[in-house]
Protein backbone atom coordinates (compact mmCIF):
# COMPACT_ATOMS: atom_id res chain seq x y z
CA UNK A 1 0.00 0.00 0.00
CA UNK A 2 2.74 2.60 0.75
CA UNK A 3 4.26 2.02 -2.68
CA UNK A 4 0.90 2.76 -4.27
CA UNK A 5 0.87 6.33 -2.88
CA UNK A 6 4.60 6.84 -3.43
CA UNK A 7 4.21 6.07 -7.12
CA UNK A 8 1.13 8.34 -7.36
CA UNK A 9 2.04 11.57 -5.49
CA UNK A 10 -0.73 13.67 -7.04
CA UNK A 11 -3.37 11.21 -5.89
CA UNK A 12 -1.82 11.21 -2.40
CA UNK A 13 -1.90 15.03 -2.27
CA UNK A 14 -5.58 15.08 -3.26
CA UNK A 15 -6.49 12.66 -0.48
CA UNK A 16 -4.42 14.62 2.05
CA UNK A 17 -6.11 17.91 1.09
CA UNK A 18 -9.51 16.25 1.31
CA UNK A 19 -8.75 15.04 4.84
CA UNK A 20 -7.54 18.52 5.89
CA UNK A 21 -10.64 20.25 4.47
CA UNK A 22 -12.91 17.71 6.15
CA UNK A 23 -11.20 18.40 9.48
CA UNK A 24 -11.54 22.18 9.09
CA UNK A 25 -15.24 21.87 8.29
CA UNK A 26 -15.75 19.62 11.33
CA UNK A 27 -14.14 21.99 13.88
CA UNK A 28 -17.35 23.98 14.62
CA UNK A 29 -19.20 20.71 15.27
CA UNK A 30 -16.69 19.26 17.71
CA UNK A 31 -17.90 18.90 21.34
CA UNK A 32 -16.54 21.30 23.95
CA UNK A 33 -15.30 18.47 26.16
CA UNK A 34 -15.05 14.89 24.99
CA UNK A 35 -14.04 13.31 28.26
CA UNK A 36 -15.56 13.59 31.76
CA UNK A 37 -14.02 15.98 34.22
CA UNK A 38 -11.10 14.47 36.11
CA UNK A 39 -10.41 17.42 38.41
CA UNK A 40 -11.96 17.07 41.88
CA UNK A 41 -15.18 19.08 42.35
CA UNK A 42 -15.13 22.09 44.65
CA UNK A 43 -17.54 24.18 46.69
CA UNK A 44 -16.88 27.74 47.86
CA UNK A 45 -18.27 29.02 51.18
CA UNK A 46 -18.38 32.83 51.34
CA UNK A 47 -19.05 34.89 54.48
CA UNK A 48 -19.10 38.60 55.22
CA UNK A 49 -18.28 40.23 58.57
CA UNK A 50 -18.19 44.03 58.00
CA UNK A 51 -15.47 45.81 59.95
CA UNK A 52 -13.69 42.66 61.09
CA UNK A 53 -9.94 42.23 60.70
CA UNK A 54 -8.54 39.01 59.18
CA UNK A 55 -7.55 37.81 62.67
CA UNK A 56 -11.04 38.38 64.08
CA UNK A 57 -12.62 36.80 61.00
CA UNK A 58 -10.44 33.72 61.32
CA UNK A 59 -11.02 33.32 65.07
CA UNK A 60 -14.75 33.99 65.31
CA UNK A 61 -16.01 32.73 61.93
CA UNK A 62 -13.66 30.73 59.70
CA UNK A 63 -12.21 28.42 62.35
CA UNK A 64 -15.68 27.52 63.64
CA UNK A 65 -16.91 26.63 60.16
CA UNK A 66 -13.75 24.67 59.34
CA UNK A 67 -14.07 22.62 62.51
CA UNK A 68 -17.65 21.68 61.66
CA UNK A 69 -17.23 20.84 57.96
CA UNK A 70 -14.20 18.62 58.54
CA UNK A 71 -16.51 15.63 59.05
CA UNK A 72 -18.28 15.91 55.68
CA UNK A 73 -18.22 12.74 53.58
CA UNK A 74 -15.74 12.45 50.67
CA UNK A 75 -13.87 15.56 51.81
CA UNK A 76 -10.42 15.77 50.24
CA UNK A 77 -9.11 19.06 51.66
CA UNK A 78 -10.12 22.68 52.20
CA UNK A 79 -8.37 26.04 52.24
CA UNK A 80 -9.51 29.41 53.54
CA UNK A 81 -8.61 33.07 53.08
CA UNK A 82 -9.64 36.33 54.77
CA UNK A 83 -9.03 39.94 53.78
CA UNK A 84 -9.21 43.37 55.36
CA UNK A 85 -12.62 44.15 53.80
CA UNK A 86 -14.42 41.72 56.11
CA UNK A 87 -14.75 38.98 53.49
CA UNK A 88 -13.67 35.36 53.84
CA UNK A 89 -13.96 32.29 51.68
CA UNK A 90 -13.42 28.58 52.27
CA UNK A 91 -12.78 26.42 49.21
CA UNK A 92 -13.77 22.83 49.94
CA UNK A 93 -12.47 20.16 47.54
CA UNK A 94 -14.02 16.70 47.34
CA UNK A 95 -12.86 13.40 45.91
CA UNK A 96 -13.33 12.92 42.14
CA UNK A 97 -16.70 11.42 41.33
CA UNK A 98 -18.48 12.96 44.32
CA UNK A 99 -22.04 14.13 43.65
CA UNK A 100 -21.59 17.88 44.03
CA UNK A 101 -25.28 18.49 44.82
CA UNK A 102 -25.26 16.04 47.72
CA UNK A 103 -21.95 17.44 48.94
CA UNK A 104 -23.41 20.95 48.87
CA UNK A 105 -26.39 19.81 50.95
CA UNK A 106 -24.06 18.15 53.47
CA UNK A 107 -22.06 21.36 53.83
CA UNK A 108 -25.19 23.44 54.32
CA UNK A 109 -26.40 21.07 57.03
CA UNK A 110 -23.07 21.27 58.86
CA UNK A 111 -23.05 25.07 58.61
CA UNK A 112 -26.56 25.18 60.12
CA UNK A 113 -25.16 23.46 63.21
CA UNK A 114 -22.51 26.13 63.78
CA UNK A 115 -24.55 29.10 62.56
CA UNK A 116 -25.94 29.92 66.01
CA UNK A 117 -22.38 30.45 67.34
CA UNK A 118 -21.43 32.94 64.61
CA UNK A 119 -21.64 36.73 65.10
CA UNK A 120 -25.03 38.28 64.44
CA UNK A 121 -23.86 40.43 61.51
CA UNK A 122 -22.48 37.31 59.79
CA UNK A 123 -25.85 35.58 60.12
CA UNK A 124 -27.67 38.66 58.85
CA UNK A 125 -25.49 38.91 55.74
CA UNK A 126 -25.94 35.21 55.05
CA UNK A 127 -23.52 32.39 54.29
CA UNK A 128 -23.24 31.51 50.60
CA UNK A 129 -22.47 27.91 49.62
CA UNK A 130 -21.87 27.67 45.86
CA UNK A 131 -20.57 24.86 43.67
CA UNK A 132 -17.72 26.36 41.66
CA UNK A 133 -14.12 25.80 40.70
CA UNK A 134 -11.40 28.13 41.92
CA UNK A 135 -10.64 30.99 39.58
CA UNK A 136 -12.96 32.85 37.22
CA UNK A 137 -14.15 32.13 33.72
CA UNK A 138 -14.93 35.68 32.58
CA UNK A 139 -15.66 39.24 33.69
CA UNK A 140 -18.91 41.09 33.02
CA UNK A 141 -19.09 44.88 33.20
CA UNK A 142 -21.97 47.34 33.38
CA UNK A 143 -21.90 51.07 32.69
CA UNK A 144 -24.30 53.81 31.69
CA UNK A 145 -23.48 55.00 28.13
CA UNK A 146 -24.70 58.50 28.93
CA UNK A 147 -22.90 58.63 32.26
CA UNK A 148 -26.13 59.59 34.02
CA UNK A 149 -25.81 56.84 36.65
CA UNK A 150 -23.16 56.71 39.33
CA UNK A 151 -21.30 53.62 40.47
CA UNK A 152 -23.67 53.12 43.42
CA UNK A 153 -26.71 53.07 41.13
CA UNK A 154 -25.09 50.66 38.68
CA UNK A 155 -23.86 48.34 41.41
CA UNK A 156 -27.26 48.26 43.11
CA UNK A 157 -29.00 47.53 39.80
CA UNK A 158 -26.53 44.76 38.97
CA UNK A 159 -26.93 43.14 42.39
CA UNK A 160 -30.74 43.22 42.32
CA UNK A 161 -31.49 42.43 38.66
CA UNK A 162 -28.51 40.86 36.87
CA UNK A 163 -26.71 38.67 39.41
CA UNK A 164 -29.56 36.18 39.80
CA UNK A 165 -30.00 35.95 36.02
CA UNK A 166 -26.32 35.10 35.63
CA UNK A 167 -26.51 32.38 38.26
CA UNK A 168 -29.31 30.67 36.28
CA UNK A 169 -27.16 30.29 33.16
CA UNK A 170 -26.03 26.64 32.73
CA UNK A 171 -22.35 26.33 33.56
CA UNK A 172 -22.16 29.29 35.95
CA UNK A 173 -21.11 28.33 39.46
CA UNK A 174 -20.32 31.60 41.21
CA UNK A 175 -20.92 35.29 40.55
CA UNK A 176 -18.80 37.68 42.60
CA UNK A 177 -19.93 41.28 42.34
CA UNK A 178 -17.29 43.94 42.90
CA UNK A 179 -19.67 46.28 44.66
CA UNK A 180 -22.98 45.72 46.41
CA UNK A 181 -26.52 46.83 46.98
CA UNK A 182 -27.39 50.22 48.36
CA UNK A 183 -27.48 50.49 52.13
CA UNK A 184 -27.94 53.10 54.80
CA UNK A 185 -24.58 54.16 56.23
CA UNK A 186 -24.25 55.74 59.67
CA UNK A 187 -21.00 57.55 60.49
CA UNK A 188 -20.81 58.05 64.26
CA UNK A 189 -18.97 61.03 65.75
CA UNK A 190 -17.05 59.83 68.86
CA UNK A 191 -16.79 63.34 70.32
CA UNK A 192 -20.54 63.92 70.10
CA UNK A 193 -21.27 60.52 71.60
CA UNK A 194 -18.99 61.36 74.53
CA UNK A 195 -20.61 64.76 75.05
CA UNK A 196 -24.06 63.16 75.34
CA UNK A 197 -22.82 60.28 77.48
CA UNK A 198 -23.68 57.67 74.87
CA UNK A 199 -21.92 54.61 73.47
CA UNK A 200 -22.07 52.71 70.20
CA UNK A 201 -24.13 50.04 71.95
CA UNK A 202 -26.76 52.65 72.84
CA UNK A 203 -27.03 53.68 69.20
CA UNK A 204 -27.30 50.09 67.95
CA UNK A 205 -29.94 49.29 70.54
CA UNK A 206 -32.04 52.33 69.58
CA UNK A 207 -31.86 51.49 65.87
CA UNK A 208 -32.81 47.83 66.39
CA UNK A 209 -35.76 48.79 68.62
CA UNK A 210 -37.19 51.49 66.36
CA UNK A 211 -36.46 49.94 62.96
CA UNK A 212 -38.54 46.76 63.18
CA UNK A 213 -41.19 44.98 61.14
CA UNK A 214 -44.38 44.86 63.20
CA UNK A 215 -47.34 42.52 62.76
CA UNK A 216 -50.12 44.44 64.58
CA UNK A 217 -53.02 42.10 63.80
CA UNK A 218 -56.68 43.05 63.36
CA UNK A 219 -59.50 44.60 65.39
CA UNK A 220 -62.79 42.82 65.74
CA UNK A 221 -61.32 39.43 64.89
CA UNK A 222 -62.77 36.16 66.11
CA UNK A 223 -63.75 35.28 68.73
CA UNK A 224 -65.89 38.42 68.91
CA UNK A 225 -69.24 39.43 70.37
CA UNK A 226 -72.41 39.14 68.32
CA UNK A 227 -72.55 42.91 67.95
CA UNK A 228 -69.17 43.00 66.20
CA UNK A 229 -69.93 43.42 62.50
CA UNK A 230 -66.70 44.68 60.95
CA UNK A 231 -63.10 43.46 61.13
CA UNK A 232 -60.30 45.92 60.38
CA UNK A 233 -56.67 45.07 59.70
CA UNK A 234 -54.33 47.34 61.64
CA UNK A 235 -51.66 49.07 59.59
CA UNK A 236 -48.68 50.61 61.34
CA UNK A 237 -45.43 52.07 60.09
CA UNK A 238 -42.70 49.65 61.06
CA UNK A 239 -39.40 49.41 59.24
CA UNK A 240 -37.87 52.75 58.29
CA UNK A 241 -37.24 53.46 54.61
CA UNK A 242 -35.72 56.93 54.19
CA UNK A 243 -32.61 58.72 55.39
CA UNK A 244 -34.70 61.35 57.16
CA UNK A 245 -36.58 58.72 59.15
CA UNK A 246 -33.31 57.23 60.37
CA UNK A 247 -32.02 60.67 61.33
CA UNK A 248 -35.05 61.15 63.58
CA UNK A 249 -34.44 57.95 65.57
CA UNK A 250 -34.47 58.79 69.26
CA UNK A 251 -31.24 57.75 70.97
CA UNK A 252 -31.82 59.34 74.38
CA UNK A 253 -34.87 61.02 75.86
CA UNK A 254 -35.33 62.51 79.32
CA UNK A 255 -38.05 64.67 80.82
CA UNK A 256 -35.60 67.32 81.98
CA UNK A 257 -33.47 67.31 78.80
CA UNK A 258 -33.90 67.66 75.09
CA UNK A 259 -34.35 64.58 72.92
CA UNK A 260 -31.15 63.26 71.34
CA UNK A 261 -31.64 61.90 67.83
CA UNK A 262 -29.33 59.96 65.56
CA UNK A 263 -28.69 63.09 63.52
CA UNK A 264 -27.20 64.74 66.65
CA UNK A 265 -24.42 62.17 66.98
CA UNK A 266 -23.91 60.81 63.46
CA UNK A 267 -23.99 61.52 59.74
CA UNK A 268 -26.62 59.43 57.98
CA UNK A 269 -26.52 58.85 54.24
CA UNK A 270 -27.49 56.40 51.53
CA UNK A 271 -24.53 54.54 50.02
CA UNK A 272 -23.16 51.10 49.19
CA UNK A 273 -22.70 48.19 51.55
CA UNK A 274 -18.99 48.17 50.75
CA UNK A 275 -16.54 50.61 49.17
CA UNK A 276 -13.73 48.08 48.88
CA UNK A 277 -13.78 48.36 45.07
CA UNK A 278 -13.87 51.35 42.74
CA UNK A 279 -14.46 50.65 39.04
CA UNK A 280 -14.09 52.95 36.05
CA UNK A 281 -14.25 52.23 32.32
CA UNK A 282 -12.55 54.92 30.25
CA UNK A 283 -13.17 57.33 33.12
CA UNK A 284 -16.91 56.54 33.29
CA UNK A 285 -18.38 55.04 36.51
CA UNK A 286 -19.09 51.34 36.11
CA UNK A 287 -19.47 48.10 38.00
CA UNK A 288 -18.31 44.56 37.26
CA UNK A 289 -18.70 40.95 38.33
CA UNK A 290 -16.49 37.89 38.00
CA UNK A 291 -18.08 34.63 36.87
CA UNK A 292 -16.77 31.26 37.97
CA UNK A 293 -17.65 28.09 36.09
CA UNK A 294 -19.52 25.14 37.53
CA UNK A 295 -17.69 21.98 38.49
CA UNK A 296 -19.05 20.25 35.36
CA UNK A 297 -17.02 21.56 32.42
CA UNK A 298 -19.22 19.75 29.90
CA UNK A 299 -21.83 22.55 30.08
CA UNK A 300 -19.47 25.52 30.18
CA UNK A 301 -20.14 25.89 26.45
CA UNK A 302 -23.48 27.52 27.26
CA UNK A 303 -21.73 30.37 29.05
CA UNK A 304 -20.71 31.63 25.61
CA UNK A 305 -24.28 32.79 24.98
CA UNK A 306 -24.21 35.24 27.91
CA UNK A 307 -22.59 38.31 26.32
CA UNK A 308 -25.31 38.70 23.64
CA UNK A 309 -28.11 38.16 26.13
CA UNK A 310 -26.57 40.59 28.60
CA UNK A 311 -26.17 43.36 26.05
CA UNK A 312 -29.81 43.04 25.08
CA UNK A 313 -30.96 43.20 28.70
CA UNK A 314 -28.69 45.98 29.85
CA UNK A 315 -29.59 48.26 26.96
CA UNK A 316 -33.04 48.50 28.49
CA UNK A 317 -31.42 49.98 31.56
Amino acid sequence: MPHFFIERPIFAWVIALFIVLTGLLSIPRLPVAQYPEVAPPGIIISVSYPGASPEVMNTSVVSLIEREISSVDNLLYFESSSDTTGMASITVTFKPGTDIKLAQMDLQNQIKIVESRLPQSVRQNGINVEAANSGFLMMVGLKSPSGAYQEADLSDYFARNVTDELRRVPGVGKVQLFGGEKALRIWLDPMKLHSYGLSVTDVLSAISQQNVIVSPGRTGDEPATSSQEVTYPITVKGQLSSVEEFRNITIKSQVSAARVTLADVARVESGLQSYAFGIRENGVPATAAAIGNDSNLLIVFYVQIMPDDLVMQLHRF
